[in-house]
């Protein structure tokens, strides 16, 4: 029996229930019978504009229904969706585009692009996409790409400073979901079309796309929100009465000091999913207290098409245990080791990295051979960059970050990212960042700068000065000075000396 693709479940749906509700943006509703349509007559124009099965298309925006249809329609005509983070810096995205190449641009209006790098200089605004869509056939082009085909090309933050494009097929986006009996999914993660589903991460993020698809995958309606506002959470909660909702524990944290939250009844909400940061235990009593649902945390990368492993809601007590320190155990139909620099699996309990093999891996990244070979080896195994080790029990604990990563409030900050925009200033002769712990975003950015001999920087200015190079999130939230940086005897800064002493 062929398998299902990105396309097929929306055809699905909108046979067997055509007028249910796929999504809801800002008062619109959009029925599974709708969203199929408008992602034929989507398909339709991508085809009569010239493009081929396998070129790209890219989306520059905040979450929005107008996002799903471009991405079905992109899947039926056989193109391949390149969503590019909004909060990058100018000539971050101009990377993006003049890496990929889209065929076509679809940008909100609040953003300006500059597709002079881009080909064919394609931009379709959001304000003209309704019109653009309508004049296009309903015909159905089925020009579906194949099962191990790209259908999204997602960026990661380089640990050299380029981000690059990992290409998630449609087995990596439903394989796992597919292939894995019911009753050997977690209670947790599994869907229904009674779900109702809070849309709140952003859909450049495997976070808000994969969420999105799940949803649309089951039948169940998805709630969509431009970005995520921890202070409307509690309204559309309650005003929408949603079963599951995705965030990380920062907002998790000011959507339970908000006032009205211990009045309100949240008898409907199932689970509470999070990721980027294990849950602090004074936050998880309060979080338990408040809400009285399930809660579950879940670990992946883009590079996995998201969750691989996770801890489910029984192992989260407002006593704590030994578990509630792990990211849980792996998902069915998902294998994970810990490898020693060898290549070797360690015996449980020794600290190695941790690596992946399952049908959710990605194909590869986008034009980049040697890192893909880097990446994947010949047996199918992912190198996560994280280092980590396992119990007896089959839990998986972080013990570090092999690649140095920030977390700041549930977003990816690599240090070789914010050091290069801070070399180029004048008055700095060397620079080393790292993550430092912080009450609302888990870490903050600080880097440590050696100033050119006889400068004393101003670290408002320096600060400013990357914010202008790079996303403002990525940029330093402090600055301190030193007149040398630890490094070992082949010139690599030792951070972990630099986090023990910042810390």
């Amino acid at each position: 029996m062929a398998k299902q693709r990105l396309a097929d479940l929306v055809r699905a749906h909108a046979a067997d229930m055509p007028d249910a509700v796929a999504l809801v943006f800002e008062g619109r509703e959009t029925s599974f019978g709708q969203l199929d349509r408008h992602a034929s007559q989507v398909a339709n124009g991508l085809i009569a504009s010239g493009l081929k099965p396998g070129d790209r298309i890219a989306y520059l925006g905040k979450n929005s229904d107008r996002y799903f249809e471009y991405w079905i329609g992109a899947a039926k005509a056989g193109l391949v969706l390149v969503p590019i983070n909004w909060r990058l810096a100018a000539p971050e995205v101009a990377y993006i585009l003049e890496d990929s190449r889209p065929g076509l641009i679809l940008v909100d209006p609040e953003f300006e692009i500059d597709a002079s790098s881009n080909g064919r200089n394609t931009v379709l605004t959001a304000q003209d996409f309704a019109q653009w869509r309508d004049r296009q056939s309903i015909a159905d082009p089925m020009r579906d790409a194949a099962y191990d085909d790209a259908v999204l090309q997602l960026y990661t933050s380089g640990t050299t400073g380029n981000p690059k494009g990992a290409l998630l097929s449609n087995r990596s986006l439903l394989a796992l979901r597919q292939d894995t009996p019911l009753d050997q999914v977690p209670l947790w993660n599994r869907w229904t079309a009674d779900d109702v589903a809070l849309i709140a991460m952003p859909i450049f993020h495997i976070s808000g796309s994969g969420w999105g698809l799940w949803s649309l995958q089951h039948g169940g309606k998805g709630i969509v929100v431009r970005e995520f506002d921890p202070h409307q959470v509690l309204d559309l909660l309650v005003r929408y009465r949603i079963t599951k909702i995705m965030m990380v524990p920062t907002a998790m944290k000011i959507v339970c000091d908000h006032p009205d939250a211990a009045t309100a009844d949240f008898g409907f909400l199932r689970y509470i999913c999070y990721g980027g940061s294990a849950i602090p235990l004074d936050l998880m009593r309060q979080a338990l207290s408040v809400f009285g649902c399930g809660f579950a945390q879940m670990y992946g990368m883009t590079e996995t098409a998201g969750t691989i492993a996770g801890l489910p809601p029984e192992d989260h007590h407002p006593d704590g245990n030994a578990r509630m320190r792990s990211i849980g155990v792996p998902l069915p139909g998902v294998e994970i080791q810990i490898w020693g620099e060898d290549g070797q699996e360690r015996p449980r309990g020794q600290v190695g990295e941790i690596v992946t093999r399952s049908s959710a891996n990605m194909i590869g990244y986008f034009g980049r051979p040697e890192a893909t070979a880097e990446t994947l080896d010949e047996g199918g195994w992912l190198r996560t960059g994280d280092a980590g080790y396992m119990d007896e029990d089959g839990y998986l604990y972080l013990a570090d970050r092999i690649k140095d990563m920030i977390i700041t409030g549930g977003e990816n900050v690599y240090p070789a990212e914010v050091e290069n925009s801070l070399y180029s200033h004048p008055d700095v002769a060397d620079v080393a960042v790292i993550g430092i712990p912080d009450p609302k975003w888990g870490e903050a950015v600080k880097a440590i700068v050696v100033p050119v001999e006889g400068r004393q920087p101003d670290p408002a200015a320096l600060i400013a000065w990357s914010r202008e190079r790079i996303a403002a999130y990525k940029a330093p939230k402090t600055i301190a000075f030193r007149d040398t940086l630890p490094r070992n005897p082949s010139g690599k800064i030792l951070r972990r000396i630099l986090r023990d002493e910042y810390r």
